[in-house]
């Protein structure tokens, strides 16, 4: 079976038109004679909206009880029973209720189209998982509601439904979008111009992400090479020299010139693993692309000019960005270069030389031209060899010389030789190449012993001996400098990857970074020096204590200037690494700039965690704020609305109300006005307790003397919970008033949810120092990973509207109960419902006394302070 086609409406913002736009769609296939239904649709009582259900199948919803309310979903079963050809669903990034068929609507969308349906659905651009948090940032509000990218970037039709922010809100002012009551409230919070417009970029960016995926599919399911110039893209190659900057500078100017162009540096790197470009000067480079908004990637390959032109047409470039090379004319003449050869192979792709005032010469990593890549151990093992070897094999061949050919000797001393350039290397193999070549014209060489040649073919043979020589110990050589370069490199590699890892984990990766490097070095101390601002300009500040402060040291005691150090490795333009120890050979220099570019992105990112710990409490309380704002604009009118109402009613003249009427009037008016203090209470705790504001006063309690008292401020609804708490049950330490609101809470909690016939249950127990108190209810419980939620301020986990409160009950409880020491956490009641487990510190028992002293000195502590309620045990 065929799988069924997912066209999506994206919208930038609710109201833009996108379930309109989808029910426009299902009616023009119907109108075609498409078997069109309809699974779920929220009109939102926009008139307009409902009109185009005309017509339309609709698929009965399923009936669904949660939390004590009937709720409605689409019954998949039954979309898949009727088995259209095309169904339509509504708000694709919809929780379900517990106990549907998949918890996401998106998950039911996915079953539809594995079946063969072809399903026509909406979302927002703020529900998509990758921009949730940039839709927080820029509206202040957590959308909880998500559907992953991947579902909507795999659809096979994705039509924005645009709308500027100006008609929208328009719109919304003429009430086609919300109901007048939460007109004004929208358009002051979420429905600003501001909001709207970044939503919308947002939008539109998504969806041309979309559209260049899509044209990379189809460019390269037929075949096309060539490059196609729908958005600018610059690409600029960076070979880890000093020009990158002015390359990258360049490039980004090159960029901004069009609007929404896209900036991508590259650096080859060479195949054989042995030859790269500064790691320090290439980190730098790549945090200044990233500054200027681009993007840095690495290549590797042995074709220059091949892997530039391949990535940039792989990524749809359309300019490309070189530094000018600096060789001179015999080297050009040699080799076109890096540049020509991309000119020449470009294509379509615009190729940029960029003149720059630093030369880049080819940089290779390893041995200087000249130096041995051997240990002198090994070089004077293999002048030994050449001088005690050679003559030894000519006595031994001088012995036999009747019997061998000059051929025979002149490959046994090309073996020789061989031997020499495998234990001492180039040098040796050389001097025992000429010593060789004079042993065997002296004493095997017609006329022997003389130096004189008679035949051509000898000294033929005797000179392609020679070159065979020093070319075999060349390789040799060769080969034993590439071994040791891979080994360097290795170990270089290794200790680069370990200082990556030490900026990506712990907490305090600039710590772990120095102490590595001080480590694997063997250094004394190594002090990271920052500039301060007030630094003077000149080079005496290398000297000046006071230019410089201490970013972080580790070993002895601290430099305070760079030239107290015995090395100093710039980590940029105002950190410096100072180190104290052995000296360092040079071959290390590079490993350790490494780690100083690393040093100073450590530092950059402790000092981004220090500023976003600063302002976490600030966004928090901002945080707090608006959701505050947000959640008390009915539960504020609410009570005031029903008191005031109360109290102009008994005031008025016109109507004349029988004393049961002026009684139940005011009890509305008490009622409401107790709703509204207790609110206000909630509140301000909650004030004293983000602020660390709240007195405690902890003193020695009895639970069963604390339980029944906060029951009893319940009223009806508190006698019919079951109290069941041992008499034996030791004293906890807690603040009485403060304990008592935590229990109200927790209890009317349960009391909600909690289903007929079967009320909440309260045991109390002892664990040690602990005083656990558990209330039980068998409602339909919290799903594990949204357990914590119900513990944030402002959220009601499952509840449509905004009759139960703000949502502070269990945030304040958890806060009240931490203030006085103690934990309340949440657990699943076996058989299902839930356990809210508050523990607190029990009284520690008399020294010297036993249990039932204990017990008899506890209540006589607290004599006075409670005065029972009820009985323990059932209640």
């Amino acid at each position: 079976m065929a799988r069924g086609q997912l066209r999506i409406y994206l919208g930038a913002a609710p109201g833009v038109g996108k379930t309109y736009a989808m029910l426009e769609e299902a009616q023009r296939r119907r109108g075609r004679g498409t078997d069109v239904v309809v699974g779920f649709v929220e009109t939102h009582g926009r008139r307009q909206t409902a009109q185009l259900l005309d017509g339309l199948e609709l698929v009965p919803r399923r009936q669904l009880a949660y939390r004590g309310a009937a709720f409605t979903e689409m019954d998949v079963d039954a979309v898949l029973s009727r088995a259209p050809q095309v169904v339509v669903v509504d708000e694709l990034a919809h929780t379900n209720v517990p106990g549907s068929r998949h918890a996401k609507r998106w998950q039911d969308v996915l079953e539809l189209l594995d079946a063969g349906i072809t399903v026509l659905s909406t979302v927002n651009i703020q529900h998509l998982e990758s921009l949730n948090d940039v839709v927080q940032q820029i509206t202040g509000v957590v959308q909880r509601e998500t559907v992953p990218d991947r579902v909507v970037r795999q659809a096979d039709q994705v039509e924005l439904v645009d709308m500027t922010p100006e008609a929208l809100r328009r719109r919304m002012a003429h009430g086609n979008v919300y109901t007048p009551d939460r007109v004004d409230a929208a358009l002051g919070n979420y429905f600003r111009v501001g909001n709207l417009t970044a939503l919308r970029e947002l939008a539109l960016l998504w969806l041309a992400d979309k559209v260049d995926d899509q044209l990379d599919s189809y460019r390269a399911q037929h075949g096309i090479g060539k490059t196609w110039e729908t958005r600018e893209r610059v690409v600029v190659a960076l070979t880890g020299g000093p020009e990158g900057e002015t390359l990258i500078r360049r490039s980004a100017r090159i960029a901004g010139s069009s609007k929404g162009a896209d900036l991508l540096a590259v650096h080859v790197a060479r195949n054989d693993g042995l030859a790269g470009a500064d790691a320090t000067l290439l980190a730098r480079q790549r945090l200044l692309v990233e500054s200027v908004g681009g993007t840095y990637h690495q290549v590797v390959g042995a074709d220059i000019p091949a892997a530039l032109l391949d990535f940039a047409r792989g990524v749809n470039a359309t300019q490309l960005v070189l530094g000018a090379s600096r060789r001179g004319r015999l080297a050009r003449l040699l080799a076109p270069g890096v540049g020509v050869n991309t000119i020449t192979r470009s294509g379509q792709i615009d190729v940029h030389l960029v003149s720059h005032e630093q030369a880049a010469p080819a940089r290779h990593r390893g041995l200087a031209a000249g130096a041995s890549a051997l240990s002198a151990r090994r070089r004077a093992a293999g002048y030994a060899l050449a001088l005690a070897g050679l003559p030894l094999l000519t006595l031994a061949l001088y012995a036999l010389r009747g019997s061998l050919s000059l051929a025979s000797d002149i490959l046994l001393y090309l073996a020789s030789v061989i031997a020499v350039a495998l234990v001492g290397g180039l040098w040796p193999a050389l001097v025992a190449a000429v010593l060789g070549s004079l042993l065997l014209n002296y004493f095997f060489t017609p006329p022997v012993h003389t130096f004189t040649i008679a035949r051509r073919e000898n000294a033929l043979a005797l000179a392609v001996f020679v070159l065979v020589a020093a070319a075999v110990s060349a390789v040799v050589d060769l080969a034993a400098r590439r071994t040791r370069e891979a080994a360097q490199a290795s170990a270089d590699a290794s200790t680069l990857a370990t200082v990556a890892g030490s900026v990506l984990r712990g907490a305090r990766p600039l710590q772990a970074l120095l102490d590595h490097l001080r480590e694997t070095f063997h250094l004394d101390a190594v002090t990271l020096l920052e500039l301060r601002d007030t630094a003077s300009t000149g080079p005496e500040r290398l000297d000046d204590p006071g230019s410089w402060q201490v970013a972080a040291s580790v070993g002895g005691p601290p430099a305070a200037t760079p030239a107290q150090g015995d090395a100093t490795v710039p980590a940029d333009d105002r950190v410096v690494l100072v180190l104290r120890g052995p000296a360092l050979p040079a071959a290390d220099r590079r490993v350790i700039e490494a780690f100083a570019a690393q040093s100073a992105v450590a530092l950059r990112q402790e000092r981004l965690a220090e500023e976003a710990a600063r302002a976490k409490p600030l966004a928090e309380a901002d945080r707090m704020r608006t959701a505050l704002l947000a959640a008390v604009s009915h539960d504020l009118r609410t009570p005031l609305a029903s008191a005031m109402a109360a109290v102009a009613s008994l005031r008025s003249e016109d109507v004349t109300f029988s004393p049961e009427d002026q009684q139940e009037l005011l009890a509305t008016a008490g009622e409401s006005l107790d709703r509204l203090t207790q609110l206000v209470s909630n509140l301000l705790d909650m004030s004293r307790l983000q602020a660390g504001a709240l007195g405690v006063a902890a003193v020695t309690i009895w639970l069963e003397d604390a339980v029944p008292a906060a029951l009893d401020e319940l009223g009806p609804p508190g006698r019919g919970v079951q109290v069941r708490i041992p008499d034996d049950l030791s004293a906890a330490v807690a603040d009485p008033g403060l304990l008592q609101r935590v229990l109200v809470n927790i209890v009317a909690n349960a009391l909600r949810f909690s289903p007929p016939g079967r009320p909440p249950l309260v045991t109390a127990s002892e664990h040690g120092d602990q005083v656990e108190l558990r209330v039980i209810d068998h409602g339909p419980g919290i799903p594990d990973d949204q357990r914590e939620r119900v513990f944030a301020p402002f959220q009601r986990l499952g509840d449509r509207d905004n009759e139960t409160g703000v949502g502070l009950g269990l945030a304040l409880s958890r806060g009240l109960t931490e203030a006085m020491g103690g934990t309340l956490l949440p657990e699943t009641t076996p058989g299902g419902g839930l356990t809210m487990v508050l523990s607190l510190p029990a009284v520690p028992p008399p020294v010297g006394l036993s249990a039932a002293e204990e017990a008899a000195a506890e209540r006589a502590f607290t004599e006075g302070l409670h005065h029972p309620t009820a009985e323990p045990g059932q209640r």
